[in-house]
């Protein structure tokens, strides 16, 4: 082999190695930043993983918000009209957060199948729910007639 073809098959070789280790770091951060969306129904099934960042949406069931009166503690039950979840959150709730509204959680869900929020969203007008929500409520509706 002649020094000029060695010279180009070190800078090929060399660009396919610096590109593979790109694509590997940009894919790594990429798996690390995933939020994917659960409905109850999936969580109570077990379908959703444990100690995985995710989103979980569904309607506030009425009577089920629980304050703490020593701290920023909040619990309260999600429900897509066909089973519950327990959502825990710390911290200060939107001010459109009530009973009987939708809202989507970003947390994780721990080994005892509670789901710990670091994040709440609630809806910003009476005729908006989250697609995710709205998909998984019509498909209850169509299922139950």
């Amino acid at each position: 082999m002649t020094p000029k073809r060695k010279k180009r098959l070190t800078i090929i070789l060399a660009l396919v190695f610096g590109s593979s280790i790109a694509i590997g770091l940009t894919l790594y951060a990429l798996e690390q930043n995933i939020n994917l969306f659960y409905s109850t129904s999936q969580i109570a099934k077990g379908e959703a993983p444990k100690n995985t960042r995710m989103r979980i949406g569904g309607m506030v069931v009425d009577g089920s918000v629980e304050r703490s009166t020593k701290s920023l503690e909040v619990a309260f039950k999600l429900t897509d009209y066909e089973t519950q979840v327990k959502v825990v959150f710390t911290g200060i709730l939107p001010d459109l957060f009530r009973e009987g509204q939708g809202i989507i959680a970003q947390g994780e869900l721990d080994a005892n199948g509670v789901f710990q929020a670091d994040e709440v969203l609630a809806k910003h007008d009476e005729n908006y729910m989250p697609p995710e929500i709205a998909e998984t409520m019509k498909k209850k509706v169509e299922a139950a007639q």
